[in-house]
């Protein structure tokens, strides 16, 4: 599939191939425990990735195939990840753009663009860590279902995060996170009620905490995955 013409729409310059250019997207955000993690991808002018969408509307089956499929297709892909700490020190949105930041800066391959999912980019002080790299960049509401590198990025995120919560839930038993995946669901608020949170759930976000707890016992330093 060629991919110029379309990423033109996107990146307003046809001097800038789809080598050149990274999808980004998270995953996990909304999540009571465990990290927002990113996804960034370089996808070739010419790729065999029969479905690929935004990974939301695909089934974690199908996501499993196009995570090897774009791991063995792309021109770059890295993943970033932002720790419950993290998220409970600077606050989810920094927290993702963090992770982001990660990402980008872990793909051995620095892109003229970033295309990212949503109404937001990366800001430049989330770069601090790569030593404040500027690359132009351009937000798309619904990218992950309208750029294929954001399709990829958001595939890579998801099933990474999903394997990650899956071990994590033999370290950490009791809370179901390979049923949930961290997110609010009624089992995950009883398990919470029963077990009190752990060092993987994030204790700024409402229903964590309960109001007799304090946050202070379940701090703790980041873990070393």
């Amino acid at each position: 599939m060629d991919q110029h013409s379309a990423l033109m729409a996107f990146t307003g310059d046809p001097a800038i191939g789809p080598e050149q250019v990274a999808g980004v997207d998270e995953a996990g955000r909304g999540c009571l425990a465990g990290p927002v993690v990113a996804g960034a991808v370089i996808l070739p002018p010419e790729w065999d990735l029969s479905g690929l969408n935004d990974s939301k509307k695909l089934t974690a089956a199908k996501r499993e195939i196009l995570y090897e499929g774009i791991r063995q297709q792309a021109v770059a892909w890295a993943v970033g990840l932002a720790w419950p700490a993290e998220v409970d020190s600077i606050n989810i949105l920094q927290a993702t753009f963090l992770a982001m930041s990660r990402a980008v800066s872990h793909l051995g391959h620095v892109p003229r663009q970033l295309l990212v999912d949503g109404n937001k980019t990366i800001p430049e002080h989330a770069f601090r860590h790569a030593g404040g790299q500027s690359i132009a960049q351009r937000a798309i509401v619904g990218g992950d279902g309208l750029v294929p590198a954001i399709s990829a990025a958001s595939i890579m995120a998801k099933t990474f995060r999903d394997r990650l919560m899956t071990r994590l839930d033999r370290r950490y038993p009791g809370y179901g996170f390979c049923e949930h995946m961290g997110y609010g669901t009624k089992a995950h608020y009883a398990a919470l009620e029963l077990l009190g949170p752990c060092r993987m759930h994030r204790l700024t976000f409402r229903g964590v905490v309960q109001e007799k707890q304090q946050p202070q016992q379940s701090q703790g330093l980041l873990p070393g995955m």
